[in-house]
């Protein structure tokens, strides 16, 4: 693991993971809603498009999507700041304005933005908890989608409204969505994580589950290998 690239919140996250898996709870804290598609859901275009979403840390986000049939491309990075603030010490500080995200560049013709929204919500994060996930807490770890379009942009609005009322959650979602000002690539070492990592504790308990979860929840459109930033 790149340990001293990481934030303190980030080593304190893996210390906890570990004290989890040593009590053997280490799939406990990630488990998948099981929810209706979306009713509202955007139209099949270009060969190919684009989705934003931020759940917390992208290491997990970023494995789910790369397991997604239809999904050409999975790419964390930082979305809702300045291109100046785009790095991951200054995002680990909670005051960029950025989330930990993921590009998505996908195929509509073999998955929508809908069904990419309702893994999103369903197995890739708990979207009911405010401006953390698990063990990271502060802003850069919120829940957030970032439609390219209109259309998008609508759809993610149409189905938060529904989740909300399916009674499916705990609580009302705290999912925002913002305006996309930019995407910005994170740094090499972050890229591929949980392929690279995969018996990092930190990986074991937060993010190997949510792999597990969309295997489980979404057979017809898991694949087994996963597309690489870095193959």
């Amino acid at each position: 693991m790149f340990l001293p690239f990481l934030s303190r919140a980030r080593h304190a996250a893996l210390a906890a993971a570990g004290a989890l898996l040593a009590l053997g709870t280490a799939s406990a804290a990630e488990t998948a809603f099981l929810i209706p598609p979306p009713a509202l859901d955007a139209p099949a275009g270009a060969a190919q498009d684009k989705a934003v979403i931020a759940g917390g840390c992208f290491w997990g986000v970023q494995a789910v999507f790369q397991h997604v049939k239809g999904v050409t491309s999975a790419v964390s990075g930082y979305s809702g700041g300045q291109a100046s603030a785009a790095d991951y010490d200054t995002v680990s500080g909670g005051r960029s304005g950025h989330a930990e995200s993921v590009e998505i560049t996908y195929d509509p013709k073999q998955i929508s933005y809908g069904q990419l929204l309702q893994i999103y919500f369903s197995v890739a994060h708990d979207p009911t908890q405010l401006n953390r996930q698990g063990p990271d807490s502060g802003t850069q770890y919120r829940s957030a989608v970032f439609p390219a379009n209109d259309d998008q942009r609508k759809v993610a609005e149409a189905y938060i409204a529904q989740l909300n009322k399916s009674g499916v959650y705990p609580k009302a979602l705290a999912t925002t969505v913002e305006p996309l000002k930019g995407f910005y690539p994170a740094e090499g070492y972050h890229q591929d994580y949980l392929v690279r990592h995969p018996y990092s504790l930190y990986i074991m308990v937060n993010d190997v589950p949510k792999v597990e979860n969309l295997a489980k929840t979404f057979p017809a459109l898991y694949r087994d290998k996963p597309v690489l930033v870095n193959p």
